[in-house]
């Protein structure tokens, strides 16, 4: 018996070696592991029990382990407990939370930093963040299946608030750095996939729901708390804070989240290869002509979220600095739009049943519409508000888009075309909060600080505490040229939308992606993949927007 044991080990020794075809010998067929004394009649088998066959013959794989690879298996193995949804849900709120703190004294370090281009500025430092998110996330995608989530939730974590602290010391630093954060800007991602490795199929949806409703509420809670600190203490305490929660989520990762993904299902090295396939972000984006029914689902998609990708990445600038918002109005309008946005995800299933998914995409596109022209055009404060609640309405639109692609595309299409879905949305990330810095610049509105107190738009109703500005653009009919021009983009969508098909089934003529395969680009939306393509978004259905905005 012992004899046969260590052939069976040697048998699988020689399978794992230098040699590429992995065919098993038949001189440890039916034998057992020399440890555990688990059947090894199989390649497969006999290759999970290495590193028992390895102790039977005195070379156990530990023993030969370098420092650094000591340390990265004493990195896997930290964590308090067994991995679940509460890690995430901590990494997720502690990190928004803490740039929640800087929504508002942001707004005053853009305009003392660049006082003549604030918009242009604005949108040029949010567009490359945007657009370096979108071309790593598939490469660290492809990586976290390899390494592993917690390590690439501590790096993205790490870099993404370490603009923090230079906004106290350096502001043109700290801009630059937000920039080039843009890297690392996929905490979301990542954390989507945590999810998915710790929650059965049936439980992911719920799960997801309970992500995008923390991101909710920790954007709910901080505005108004930096902006009370700020009032109260300055600017310098509202940083340290913001510092500290940040420190606290690093360290929280550190010590008390373990590793989600099996160690089982990883690559044994971590030097494996990664194809350049799962690192093009442009991979999937190069499929959609292929179908007619997704090209102009995606033609859609780019359309209405590329004045969207815009509007997140200035909004509470243009409220503050034109339309003559307070720093606590800012604050309150914050608030009150991410509850509404929350709560209108749960008439997304009423709507769903009652209109259907295209019906409902047309719902959300003409209200986008609707709120992008007020937002321009409008100059009186209740203006903006009204604008802000049919925004909050119109965030039914992505989940219906979701929920369209998962009812009529096929299950083992499901990957492939989610995911040039938000591979057009990362693309939107990177060029509409450009376009609408451009357009601002274009148009001449730029604001400077001046010593007469004065509203951005005369006759706005605004609050006592307004900071004193001076619109430079004399053309005070038409405010925000770039919330009209979106407008007019939403409006293309809308007649693109008007036109898709609905009994087609989409991607017929595209390859079938691996369902264990994790890509960069799909994991925001990596909930749809799993569920079946005949079931209609229960009232779950996460509202998850882009962090973009802060």
């Amino acid at each position: 018996m012992e004899e046969g044991s260590k052939r069976a080990a040697l048998a699988s020794q020689e399978t794992l070696g230098a040699t590429s075809d992995l065919t098993a010998d038949a001189s440890f067929k039916g034998e057992e592991c020399g440890l555990c004394n688990v059947d090894s009649s199989t390649v497969e088998t006999a290759t999970v029990h290495l590193e028992c066959n390895n102790k039977v013959f005195g070379n156990d794989a530990s023993e030969n382990q370098t420092p650094y690879s000591n340390y990265a298996n004493m990195f896997q193995s930290s964590g308090i407990g067994e991995p679940s949804v509460f890690h995430a849900l901590v990494v997720i709120f502690l990190e928004f939370f803490a740039w929640g703190l800087l929504t508002v004294p942001i707004i005053a370090v853009l305009n003392d930093t660049f006082p003549d281009h604030t918009f242009l500025m604005n949108g040029l430092i949010m567009g490359i963040k945007g657009f370096l998110s979108f071309m790593s996330a598939p490469l660290i995608g492809a990586l976290s299946d390899v390494w592993g989530r917690k390590f690439f939730l501590l790096i993205t974590v790490f870099f993404t608030c370490s603009p923090i602290p230079l906004m106290t010391i350096n502001t043109w630093w700290f801009f630059a750095m937000i920039s080039i954060s843009g890297v690392f800007a996929v905490t979301f991602s990542v954390v989507f996939a945590y999810v998915a490795d710790v929650t059965e199929e049936s439980d992911r949806c719920l799960a997801y729901g309970q992500v995008s409703a923390t991101f909710a509420a920790s954007m709910v809670i901080s505005p108004a708390l930096g902006a009370y600190l700020l009032n109260m203490y300055g600017e310098a305490v509202v940083v340290a804070l913001a510092t500290a929660i940040a420190v606290l989520d690093v360290f929280f990762i550190l010590v008390a989240v373990p590793e989600s993904l099996p160690e089982k299902i990883r690559p044994s090295s971590w030097g494996a290869p990664i194809s350049w396939e799962q690192a093009d972000p442009f991979a999937s984006l190069k499929k959609v002509r292929k179908d007619p029914t997704i090209l102009m689902l995606c033609v859609t998609v780019f359309l209405s979220y590329l004045p969207e990708a815009g509007q997140y990445s200035c909004i509470f600038v243009y409220l503050k600095l034109v339309m003559g918002f307070s720093v606590v109005m800012v604050a309150i309008f914050i608030a009150v739009i991410g509850i509404l946005s929350v709560c209108a995800q749960l008439i997304l299933g009423f709507l769903m049943r009652v209109l259907g998914p295209k019906k409902t995409i047309m719902v959300g596109l003409f209200l986008e519409m609707l709120q992008l022209m007020w937002y321009g055009l409008g100059s009186q404060t209740w203006m903006m508000w009204a604008a802000g609640l049919l925004a909050s309405i119109s965030s039914i639109t992505y989940p219906a888009i979701s929920a369209f692609v998962s009812m009529h595309t096929d299950a083992d299409k499901q990957g492939l075309v989610q995911g040039m879905v938000t591979g057009m949305r990362g693309l939107c990330n990177g060029l509409g909060p450009a376009m609408f810095g451009v357009i601002f610049y274009l148009f001449h509105v730029d604001l400077n600080e001046v010593s007469s107190p004065a509203p951005a738009i005369p006759g706005a109703n605004v609050s006592s505490h307004t900071p004193d500005v001076h619109w430079r653009h004399a053309d005070q009919a038409f405010p925000g040229p770039p919330f009209v021009f979106g407008a007019a983009l939403v409006v293309c969508a809308l007649l693109v939308a008007y036109f898709i098909p609905e009994g087609n089934s989409m991607g017929t003529n595209l390859r079938p992606t691996s369902s264990r395969r994790h890509s960069g680009l799909s994991m925001e939306i990596q909930y749809e993949v799993d569920r079946k393509k005949h079931d209609a978004p229960g009232p779950h259905s996460p509202l998850v927007e882009d962090a973009n905005i802060l």
